[in-house]
């Protein structure tokens, strides 16, 4: 089963050269909760973006470059749908971390989307899908913490497949 997790701007940004462009602690402490325990499927700028290998997640990382390695137990390189297949088929949940080309290429197998919509525009250079209701049904919606690092509001929305 895959699900994706996000945060996305009003104008669905969700970064700009390789990076995110807010830094929201109580969204870090949500995905760390959500995806600890769980496999992440990442594309390669999205992994090489981390900085470090996130404890206690495997990190399935999809890779066009057939010599790309990463030389870690917690780190399987795949390069191929078929090699991710396993994952979508897999009953326990494994969720998409990003970036674009990864949401994009996955979103029809996802049945399920943790978004965090921050109720702001930024500019950007890579934008995550817009979620066309007639395929995905909100399921749950709450209001973010205040922040006092940031001057706008967000909300963590839960979608499912319809």
């Amino acid at each position: 089963m895959l699900s994706i997790i996000v945060a996305k701007a009003k104008n669905n940004t969700i970064g700009k050269e390789n990076k995110l462009l807010w830094y929201i602690p109580d969204d870090l402490k949500r995905f760390k909760n959500l995806t600890t325990n769980h496999n992440i499927i990442m594309g390669r700028k999205r992994f090489e973006s981390l900085g470090t290998i996130l404890p206690d997640r495997k990190h399935i990382v999809f890779s066009q470059n057939p010599d790309f390695k990463v030389n870690n137990e917690n780190v399987e390189i795949v390069h191929s749908m078929l090699q991710i297949q396993q994952y979508i088929e897999d009953e326990n949940e494994n969720f998409v971390i990003g970036g674009a080309m990864i949401y994009n290429l996955l979103m029809p197998y996802v049945t399920k989307m943790y978004v965090t919509e921050i109720d702001k525009d930024f500019e950007g250079d890579t934008f995550f899908p817009r979620i066309n209701s007639d395929i995905w049904e909100e399921i749950s919606r709450e209001e973010g913490p205040e922040d006092s690092k940031n001057n706008f509001k967000y909300e963590y929305v839960t979608y499912k497949r319809k």
